[in-house]
């Protein structure tokens, strides 16, 4: 665990973070889990994106966002003209909470216990990385950022700052628009990610 180390938190490199997370007992969602699933991307990167938690497919895979959300958030990034590549991609949540029904395993919503105690990689994550721009995937990640509930509704594509100077743009989890029926109310929706992705991308620029 990170607490017995020598190094403070912000001189840990991504792969001791990694190894770090591994061994994390904070709260019970490691146990039914299949592994920690860490945060990836550029060491460098000026712009992160928090989502809510592991799905299935990133359990299986270790990896954050290569479920169909993860396809649908790499087309609206570059749609926005945002590189993947460039940025650092992670969750609020490092393991899949998830309720068994048969062969099935559907997510569960992580609570706010769960939530605050996995804040502590997200923090390590900010340190390592020192992004000027921390884009919030859906309700879970903004609660983990700003340390209190809020309604995506209310913040939705503002910018906002920290103490620390950081810039914030709250928006939905691309898994939303999954469950978006209509045809032109999924339309309108993801021009709205993509505008605040877009937002995030100017905030960069001007930080």
């Amino acid at each position: 665990m990170i607490k017995h180390t020598t190094k403070e938190p912000p001189d840990l490199t991504l792969e001791e973070l990694y190894n770090a997370e591994t061994e994390c007992r904070r709260c019970r969602l490691y146990g039914p889990a299949t592994q920690v699933v860490p945060g990836r991307g550029s060491a460098s990167a000026h712009l992160m994106l928090v989502g809510e938690q592991p799905r299935h497919e990133e359990d299986l895979q270790g990896l954050p966002f290569v479920g169909s959300a993860g396809h649908m958030l790499d087309k609206a990034l570059e749609e926005a003209g945002i590189d993947r590549r460039r940025v650092f991609v992670t969750n609020a949540i490092k393991h899949f909470k998830f309720e068994q029904r048969g062969k099935r395993r559907p997510h569960k919503r992580p609570n706010t216990y769960e939530i605050d105690r996995c804040r502590w990689w997200i923090d390590i994550e900010r340190a390592i990385i020192k992004p000027k721009v921390v884009v919030a995937l859906g309700a879970t990640a903004a609660r983990s950022l700003l340390g209190k509930s809020v309604s995506i509704s209310s913040v939705r594509g503002d910018i906002l700052t920290q103490s620390d100077g950081t810039r914030f743009v709250v928006t939905i989890h691309p898994s939303y628009l999954l469950r978006v029926k209509d045809a032109d109310d999924k339309a309108r929706e993801y021009r709205r990610f993509v505008g605040d992705l877009k937002s995030g991308k100017e905030a960069m620029r001007s930080a």
